[in-house]
């Protein structure tokens, strides 16, 4: 297969499917004497395994390991379970902050009276660390 029926089967980009291959997350294609991409079913399984990956949130980092466990006929899914816990917890962690920092948004939008005036407690709360006991900007 070339590169443009790896792309239809995957729904990945050759663009991307070319950075992954350069980043080293999946498995080099082999190549013929012109210097075209010969794909065979493993990368399209491995594409698709990274694609899907991706849309969980795993890095490309975290994406190249699953590859490297994906390959690896020795693995243990208790690997590939701890790192998807993991994954989870961070996901958890981060949706924790956007909370906060939507309900800190929030705060701020409503001591605004959101008129006409120049006066705005948004940017003063926000301009607030960047202000010195002399009075400048720093």
């Amino acid at each position: 297969m070339n590169i443009s029926d790896v792309a239809k089967k995957t729904g990945l980009t050759s663009k991307a499917i070319r950075f992954y291959e350069e980043k080293g997350v999946v498995t080099p294609p082999s190549r013929s004497d012109n210097g075209y991409r010969h794909y065979a079913a493993h990368h399209i399984d491995e594409l698709n395994l990274l694609r899907q990956a991706r849309q969980v949130g795993f890095t490309l980092e975290e994406c190249r390991e699953l590859v490297t466990l994906f390959n690896d006929p020795a693995r243990h899914s208790a690997d590939v379970k701890a790192r998807t816990l993991q994954k989870a917890d961070e996901i958890a962690a981060h949706i924790e902050e956007l909370h906060a920092m939507r309900a800190r948004l929030l705060e701020l939008a409503e001591a605004c009276p959101g008129d006409d005036s120049a006066e705005c407690p948004i940017i003063n709360h926000l301009a607030a660390c960047c202000h010195h006991a002399d009075g400048k900007r720093g």
